[in-house]
């Protein structure tokens, strides 16, 4: 999604490329279960922002909610890391994180702050780029753990180090709201797993019987979510908070976030399972998530604040269907190549104006000359 290099058949230092020039590539360097899993996650994320409205009144809804939730952001922030193994300090890699994270980031901060004083009518609300609103915690974060990235290739245990630090986060009130700092710590597992993560570790998880016991897996979540809809909160999911602000006692987080790693880890594998390997109709798609991604959040909480979801007949099963039909269409229509070329000054920006000329190239460039 946001941000992560285009996936490629091969474990190569071109992994890291911009995702423009990548698309530019024979489509055949792709690897397409990447992209169907970029493309189905971004579909579920939308699906699940348009269920929060109903969850207030439907069960079913909620319990649906807490599955998805348990998995779509951990898949995605996985996929990220296992693309960012190449990541190194090297010129090349530094301009295109501040060109396809860090400018995106601010742009949108700034554009969604400004849409909710105006949408909302909430002039109070600060445009700041320390407190990241709404969908942009996600691009803050995987600034931060791309440019942790090359420690976690020099430490013994990486993944249990990880988990210790989102286990003691979940635990410390104090950390604040800057940078969204709880979140990312707290999903800071999964992007460090994506990085130890091998090929083979994909090819384990498409295995036939995988796929086959992923769904009783997914049939007992669905059940365990529907019991425990009316008797927890569905904010554990967001990782946004320490179990103190929660409401729980400070041991609370820890078994809290052991148990959520563990569920997310093993649905995120289910998910994996049930991708499609060969090329699809939204393949394609994939290579736009970044755009479906920042731009749903506009039309989700548009909808929030001009009452789209205040009928009533949308909190009827059929309702609720049509709404998740209606935002599986909308998210793709926005990761499509012409909403990428509409978008790409501030997605993509090439900004060559803003860096220095590596010296190697200037070397070539007068050779030729």
């Amino acid at each position: 999604m946001s941000g992560m290099p285009s996936p490629r058949t091969r474990d190569t230092p071109q992994a890291n490329t911009a995702p423009a020039a990548s698309q530019a590539r024979p489509a055949k360097q792709r690897d397409a279960f990447f992209d169907n899993a970029k493309y189905l996650a971004i579909v579920l994320v939308a699906m699940g922002h348009t269920w929060e409205p109903l969850t207030d009144h439907s069960r079913t809804a909620e319990a649906l909610y807490m599955v998805v939730y348990a998995f779509h952001m951990p898949a995605f922030i996985l996929i990220s890391g296992y693309f960012s193994r190449s990541f190194d300090m090297r010129a090349d890699r530094l301009q295109r994180l501040v060109t396809g994270i860090a400018v995106p980031y601010i742009l949108f901060e700034a554009a969604y702050s400004v849409f909710k004083k105006v949408a909302d009518d909430d002039p109070g609300h600060p445009v700041s780029l320390l407190d990241p609103w709404y969908l942009t915690w996600f691009l803050i974060a995987l600034f931060v753990w791309r440019l942790t990235t090359p420690l976690w290739k020099v430490v013994r245990w990486p993944v249990p180090l990880a988990l210790a630090i989102a286990v003691l986060a979940s635990v410390s009130p104090d950390i604040g709201d800057d940078l969204d700092l709880q979140r990312v710590l707290q999903f800071l597992p999964f992007f460090v797993i994506g990085l130890c993560m091998k090929p083979e570790h994909f090819q384990l998880m498409r295995r036939r019987e995988v796929r086959i016991l992923s769904v009783p897996v997914f049939a007992a979540a669905l059940v365990v979510a529907y019991w425990a809809a009316p008797r927890m909160t569905s904010a554990w999911f967001y990782h946004r908070d320490s179990a103190q602000e929660l409401g729980t006692p400070w041991w609370a987080g820890v078994v809290m976030t052991l148990a959520l790693f563990g569920c997310s880890m093993v649905l995120t594998a289910c998910f994996f399972s049930w991708v499609p390997r060969r090329k699809m109709w939204f393949t394609v798609l994939g290579a736009g998530t970044l755009y479906g991604y920042l731009l749903h959040g506009f039309l989700v909480k548009g909808g929030r604040f001009w009452g789209w979801f205040d009928y009533t007949w949308l909190h009827e099963p059929l309702g609720e269907i049509f709404v998740t039909l209606v935002a599986a269409a909308v998210v793709t229509l926005l990761c499509t190549p012409p909403v990428q070329r509409m978008f790409r000054f501030a997605m993509e920006p090439k900004m060559e104006w803003a860096f220095k000329r590596d010296a190697a190239e200037l070397a070539r460039e007068r050779a030729k000359s």
